[in-house]
């Protein structure tokens, strides 16, 4: 039987004895070709444990699905933010991202920001950028969890808007049948047209 893996929480456990509120913050959906940028923030209360809580690639849509609902009635705050096509165009998608997590970070009331691997400049806070974070911080695994599966519900309305696209498989990632159908029925309102493929076929002014 395989075992469960679950966030060590080191961070947390460093802040938590000096009383400090920890935020952790994650995204969903840098990759795609198309649909928004999910990022979420979450902060528990001190001394929170979840061993069902890590990263959200790395369990299955069943579980994500349950924690999505436990996570929001145990957490002492949360926010999610999705980031449209648009700005994700105007600002490129790191930036966008970054500056998604740091208006979460701004609107906590964090002493310390856990991020995964992003870093951030935000006066009278400290900022915590994590290498796979989201497998050792309980926060950030949260946020992540929150984030996956908002944008997953985001993609399914999608797909009922443009069923031709497949996006409920897919959720917008560059598969080959996202491609052939890129191809066949050209650009939709929520393409990222900046990103390569994309706009390769917009300029071919197939916009529908």
């Amino acid at each position: 039987m395989k075992s469960q893996k679950v966030c060590p929480n080191e961070y947390e456990h460093q802040y938590w004895p000096l009383d400090k509120v920890i935020v952790g913050i994650d995204e969903a959906g840098r990759g795609p070709l198309a649909g928004p940028l999910t990022v979420a923030g979450v902060i528990f209360p001190i001394g929170y444990e979840n061993p069902d809580i890590y990263d959200s690639k790395s369990i299955s849509e069943k579980k994500r699905d349950a924690l999505f609902d436990r996570i929001q009635e145990d957490a002492l705050w949360f926010e999610i933010i999705q980031v449209t096509p648009e700005e994700i165009d105007q600002h490129n998608i790191y930036r966008a991202d970054q500056l998604a997590m740091e208006r979460i970070a701004i609107h906590s009331n964090a002493d310390v920001v856990l991020t995964d691997a992003m870093p951030l400049l935000i006066e009278g806070k400290e900022i915590i950028p994590l290498v796979k974070g989201d497998q050792k911080s309980i926060s950030i695994a949260a946020a992540s969890i929150l984030a996956k599966v908002t944008r997953d519900r985001t993609m399914l309305e999608y797909d009922e808007e443009f069923p031709e696209y497949g996006f409920a498989k897919h959720k917008g990632y560059p598969t080959k049948q996202h491609m052939e159908a890129l191809r066949s029925y050209g650009v939709t309102k929520i393409h990222r047209k900046s990103f390569g493929p994309v706009r390769e076929e917009y300029m071919k002014i197939k916009l529908f």
